[in-house]
C-alpha cells in the first residue's frame, strides 16, 4: 500500500484522483446538470485510467504480457459492458450497438494507432510477436463475418421476418461465445509458448506488489463502472449542449471514454518497448468485445431488456469494422512496427469520426 501512495503522491495526473468524489458528490446534489456531470465524469475516467495502467504493468511483470494485456482488456471491457447494460435496460439499442462497434473500431485503430505512434517516436524500430497479433486478427476477423451476416442477409432479401433474424443472432452469439472460450483455451492453455513476448521492453523501477497491483485493479474497475453509470445518464443531454448526434456519440464519444482504461495501459506500455502487452491490450480488447460482449449483450436482453436485441447492424457500421479488422491485420503482420504505421492506423480512424460527425448512419 505504502507503494501505492508513493506512486500517488509523485505522478501529478493521479492527483486528479480527486475528481471521482467530486463528481459523485455533485451527482448526488444536483443530477439535473447533465452537462457538468458529463465534463466531471470524463476528467474522473482519466486518472483512473492512468492507476489502472500502473497496476496492470505491475501484474504484467508476473504475468507476462500476453496474460497481462488480457486481463486489462477484460477489465477495460467491464467498463464497456456497464455502459451497454445501462442503455441496454432502458431500451436504448441504438446506443448499444453503436458503443460496440464504436468499441471494435476504436481498439483496433485508435488505441492500436495511437499506441504504435507513441511507441515508435520513442523507439526506432519495435519489434512483438506476431503470432499472438495475427491471432487476435483472426478472432476479431471471425467476430465481423459472424456479426455482418445478420445484416447482409435483411439487405438481401427485405421479406426476412424478424424472428428469423432475432434466432439466427441467438445462434450466432451462442457461436461466438464458443470460439471465444476455444480461443483461451488455446493461447492461454494448450499453445501458450507461441504468445511469449518478442521484448522484454522497460519495466517499473518498483512495481506494485502483486496482491497491491490486484487489489487495485479490483477497486478500479468497480469505481470506473460507477462512473460510468453517471457517464451513461447523462452523456445524451450533453450532447445536445454540445451539437453532436446520437450516432456520434454512440460510435465516437462512448467507446473513446469507455475504454480509457486499457488506452492508458496500452499507450504506457508502447512508450516502455512492450508492443506486445499494447497489442495484446488493443486487438484483445477489440475481438473480445466482438466474442464476447457482443453475444452476452444479445442473450442478457432476453432478461434486462424491453425486447430482445439482435446483431443486426446498420450497414455503415459493418464496413467500418471489417475495413479497422483488415487495417488491423494488415499492419500487425510483419512483427516490426515504426511510428508512420501507427499514423496511417489513426488516419483510418479519423476518416471513419469525420464521417459520422458530419453524416451520422442512419437507425434501424
Amino acid at each position: 500500500m505504502k507503494q501505492l501512495l508513493k506512486e500517488i503522491r509523485h505522478n501529478p495526473l493521479l492527483w486528479t484522483l480527486a475528481f471521482v468524489p467530486v463528481l459523485f458528490v455533485y451527482q448526488r446534489l444536483r443530477p439535473e446538470s447533465h452537462t457538468l456531470l458529463f465534463i466531471l465524469s470524463v476528467f474522473a475516467i482519466i486518472p483512473l485510467a492512468a492507476l489502472l495502467s500502473l497496476a496492470t504493468e505491475s501484474v504484467a511483470t508476473r504475468t507476462g504480457d500476453a496474460v497481462g494485456g488480457l486481463l486489462n482488456a477484460t477489465l477495460g471491457n467491464l467498463t464497456e459492458l456497464v455502459i451497454a447494460l445501462a442503455a441496454l435496460h432502458s431500451g436504448q439499442y441504438m446506443l448499444v450497438k453503436a458503443s460496440i462497434a464504436g468499441a471494435i473500431v476504436a481498439n483496433t485503430l485508435f488505441v492500436l494507432g495511437a499506441s504504435l505512434l507513441l511507441g515508435g517516436l520513442k523507439h526506432h524500430l519495435q519489434e512483438y510477436n506476431r503470432v499472438n497479433a495475427r491471432f487476435q486478427a483472426a478472432l476479431l476477423f471471425l467476430a465481423t463475418v459472424a456479426l455482418l451476416v445478420p445484416s447482409a442477409v435483411k439487405e438481401a432479401d427485405p421479406t426476412v421476418s424478424a424472428m428469423f433474424t432475432q434466432t439466427l443472432s441467438v445462434a450466432l452469439a451462442v457461436l461466438l461465445l464458443i470460439a471465444y472460450g476455444l480461443g483461451m483455451l488455446f493461447s492461454l492453455k494448450t499453445h501458450r509458448e507461441l504468445f511469449a513476448s518478442a521484448e522484454s521492453g522497460e519495466t517499473s523501477e518498483v512495481p506494485l506488489a502483486i496482491g497491491v497491483a490486484l487489489g487495485t485493479l479490483a477497486l478500479v474497475t468497480v469505481l470506473v463502472a460507477l462512473v460510468s453509470e453517471v457517464f451513461v445518464e447523462s452523456v445524451q443531454q450533453a450532447a445536445v449542449a454540445f451539437g453532436m448526434t446520437p450516432a456520434f456519440v454512440g460510435f465516437i464519444v462512448v467507446s473513446l471514454v469507455g475504454g480509457a482504461g486499457e488506452m492508458g495501459s496500452a499507450f504506457s506500455a508502447a512508450r516502455k518497448n512492450r508492443l506486445d502487452l499494447s497489442l495484446g491490450i488493443a486487438l484483445g480488447a477489440a475481438s473480445q468485445i466482438a466474442l464476447f460482449v457482443a453475444p452476452a449483450l444479445v442473450l442478457l436482453s432476453y432478461v434486462l431488456g424491453p425486447a430482445p436485441m439482435d446483431l443486426q447492424f446498420w450497414p455503415g457500421a459493418v464496413v467500418m469494422m471489417l475495413i479497422a479488422t483488415m487495417a488491423g491485420a494488415l499492419v500487425t503482420g510483419s512483427g516490426r512496427s515504426t511510428w508512420f504505421v501507427g499514423v496511417f492506423v489513426l488516419m483510418v480512424y479519423l476518416v471513419f469520426a469525420m464521417t459520422l460527425y458530419l453524416l451520422p448512419p442512419r437507425a434501424h
